[in-house]
């Protein structure tokens, strides 16, 4: 199908394909098992395919979605082979994923009539969240942009420290403050650098506290609202960061991010490190926000924009 034109170079489709090689192992280990002795697509094969995909971290919905869009190929081609799944499995998730409306890009871009372009941060502590601020610097950086980190996290002296770290070592600014300041005035500062130094990115971290979802949402919007002083449309974006590994747990936590604020934008990290990359399918439908970038490795250029064919392509080949 036209969905597979290949768009990504050859290194990073190499980055991807090996990141993803948990997942798809152990997602085929189970298929292989499931198709077993069956020459044709019946109700048992369906059966065990749901069981397989939910069991991938896909979510049952998303799962019920891809059963049903089979069942109609079945009913319609009246046979097909097992030999046939794969290739099936592969264009029906890719025109799941199609219908939503995002997840196209190759490049770390930004709107041209954004300066500065604001992006907020925020996700649980341990899901990479620092880790993803510091790669998309560098990788906006590497694009020739000017880009600014502000350490908004107040509530962590570690998260200050380690934001200083990635600001160090991809050689960009930094505005912080001392441990227990207020993030909203962190984050005016940094929006004030910024357009003092003509910057074109300013990307902002926040605290990932989730005890309390009130004063998450009250410290959030309080941040957004004293940004705004500065750059009347900002945020521009409100990226939330999951860690893909914990398959469902990233699920529930996107559920009580976007409950707490508005999320425009997700990317999912430490995919290369677990066997659950279908978790990247049943957010990306459930929550009908776009997964914009994906973690597929440790080093500076393995945060990748997230390309939902190249995705498919990846993990069913």
């Amino acid at each position: 199908m036209s969905f597979f034109k290949k768009i990504f170079s050859k290194e990073k489709k190499e980055t991807l394909d090996k990141g993803l090689e948990k997942s798809k192992t152990s997602f085929f280990d189970k298929l292989s098992k499931a198709v077993a002795g069956k020459n044709k697509v019946d109700d048992d094969v369906l059966d065990n395919l749901e069981e397989i995909l939910v069991s991938s971290d896909v979510g049952v919905n998303t799962t019920l979605k891809i059963i049903d869009r089979i069942e109609d190929r079945v009913s319609k081609d009246k046979y097909l082979g097992t030999d046939e799944l794969n290739k099936i499995l592969r264009e029906e998730i890719a025109g799941l994923l199609s219908e939503i409306d995002s997840g196209n890009a190759t490049e770390f871009e930004i709107p041209q009539n954004k300066k500065p372009y604001v992006i907020m941060v925020v996700g649980v502590n341990g899901v990479g969240k620092t880790t993803t601020i510091g790669k998309l610097a560098y990788q906006f950086k590497k694009a020739g942009k000017k880009v600014v980190l502000g350490a908004a996290d107040t509530f962590r002296a570690a998260a200050i420290d380690q934001l200083q770290i990635w600001a160090d070592r991809t050689n960009v600014p930094i505005v912080k403050q001392s441990m227990g300041s207020d993030p909203a005035s962190v984050a005016f500062d940094t929006l004030k650098s910024a357009a003092n130094q003509d910057a074109d990115v300013v990307i902002i971290d926040t605290a990932g506290r989730l005890h309390n979802k009130i004063n998450l949402m009250n410290e959030l919007t309080k941040v957004k609202r004293v940004m705004k002083k500065v750059v009347p449309d900002a945020p521009h974006e409100v990226l939330l960061v999951l860690d893909g590994s914990t398959g469902q747990n990233a699920f529930e936590q996107a559920k009580q991010f976007t409950a707490a604020t508005e999320v425009t934008s997700l990317a999912v990290t430490k995919l290369d490190g677990t066997a659950k990359g279908g978790v990247v399918i049943g957010i990306s439908d459930q929550f009908q926000i776009p997964v914009k970038y994906i973690g597929v490795g440790e080093g500076m250029e393995d945060l990748q924009v997230f390309n939902k064919f190249e995705f498919v392509d990846s993990f069913f080949k």
